[in-house]
């Protein structure tokens, strides 16, 4: 059974996917929810599906992201996972960071990669004006949201959209992308998956 670490900076939506899906006959489970925000909201949410919970607040750091990412990563060693999962992780990790997990880390980015990289990915797709937009599971690497593609899915950009209604549509795909492309990297399938 792999064990999984989940990194979120917010409500952690997606986390509770993740979460949720790994029950069963499922290869993986959920053994630490962690965050950069004390106040996050998924904290709570993770602590009510069973799942140990932590937070490490990067403002103290400034921007000293070694320092940082030194206490991140006490209680994702101490969780000891096979693979960590960011989800909605909003802080760029470092090389060293990534490099210590190469392999074993997961993303999710709501735009069909490598298309739209980093931030405000909806709006950059309605004023390119794409026929459509979707999510990207990806491998974590030193390079922003251009690791190993693992998994997309793909919704149509409707007449009258805008960033909110297309991020809504984007956001339920995303919460079947991501467990989807966990359960089989868990198995050690990188097989891509497309929804």
């Amino acid at each position: 059974m792999k064990r999984v670490a989940i990194l979120i900076s917010g409500g952690g939506s997606n986390m509770v996917a993740l979460v949720e899906s790994m029950t069963g006959d499922h290869p993986a489970r959920a053994v630490l929810v962690l965050s950069n925000d004390p106040a996050a909201g998924g904290l709570a949410r993770a602590r009510d599906l069973g799942v140990a919970a932590a937070a490490v607040d990067h403002r103290p750091f400034g921007a000293d992201r070694a320092a940082f990412e030194a206490e991140l990563l006490k209680p994702v060693l101490a969780a000891a996972p096979d693979i960590l999962c960011l989800a909605g992780f909003m802080r760029v990790l470092t090389p060293a960071f990534v490099e210590r997990f190469r392999g074993r880390m997961l993303n999710i980015h709501p735009s069909l990669l490598p298309k739209y990289p980093g931030l405000h990915t909806h709006a950059r797709a309605l004023a390119a004006g794409d026929a459509e937009a979707g999510c990207t599971v990806h491998e974590v690497t030193p390079d922003l949201d251009a690791g190993p593609i693992l998994g997309q899915a793909r919704v149509p950009v409707l007449p009258g959209d805008t960033e909110a209604t297309l991020a809504a549509r984007v956001l339920a795909k995303e919460h079947r992308l991501y467990p989807a492309v966990l359960r089989r990297f868990a198995a050690g399938d990188r097989a891509l998956v497309f929804l």
